[in-house]
């Protein structure tokens, strides 16, 4: 078997889609992110890669703060509108029937309908090219009740998450293993 070559790019897939909100409760607008994720534990600490074009861009960097909202198969839709969109010309919330929700940490809001919330600060933004990385300290994430189980516990099971991968969106499949599962000693049966 051999592999085909293409020349770089970016092709580690799937990866997450999700909506980061910005600006104000007042004026607010959301932008549909699939280069996103954790870069440190304590701290802890996440990214988003934004072009400098997009109009979110500046919100963030003048505002220094956004939401990252995970998203499921109801948001599939809103995920797309609002990542072909440009909240220069439209209400993102008010078009995708969205509901804005204040958060406990910053000024803009998060997406009410969204399974998980991240309020995030800025730390550093890293320009690097098509996009630039915008680091951020986590503040608060806000999980939906209803994803809680009865041990306290977010069951990420229950939220029907989707991945981006090469263009489309995917729902996340089954559960195929636990962390440290591969190393876990097996419970001896008694014998009868």
């Amino acid at each position: 078997m051999s592999k085909t070559i293409w020349k770089p790019g970016t092709f580690i897939y799937p990866i997450p889609a999700v909506m980061v909100s910005c600006g104000t409760m007042e004026k607010s607008n959301i932008i549909t992110i699939a280069w996103t994720g954790i870069i440190n534990t304590n701290p802890a600490m996440v990214y988003i890669s934004v072009r400098p074009t997009r109009y979110s861009y500046n919100i963030i960097k003048e505002q220094g703060e956004f939401a990252i909202n995970l998203t499921n198969k109801d948001l599939v839709y809103a995920t797309d509108w609002c990542g072909v969109q440009t909240g220069a010309k439209v209400d993102k919330f008010k078009e995708m029937h969205l509901t804005k929700e204040k958060g406990k940490f910053v000024n803009c809001p998060l997406i009410k309908e969204s399974p998980v919330s991240i309020e995030c600060k800025v730390k550093e933004i890293k320009e690097l090219g098509s996009h630039n990385m915008i680091i951020a300290e986590v503040l608060s994430i806000d999980a939906d009740e209803k994803y809680i189980d009865e041990k306290g516990a977010f069951d990420i099971s229950k939220c029907d998450l989707i991945a981006y991968s090469n263009g489309k969106y995917y729902s996340l499949g089954k559960k195929l293993g636990k962390f440290g599962f591969s190393v876990q000693k097996k419970k001896k049966t008694k014998k009868k």
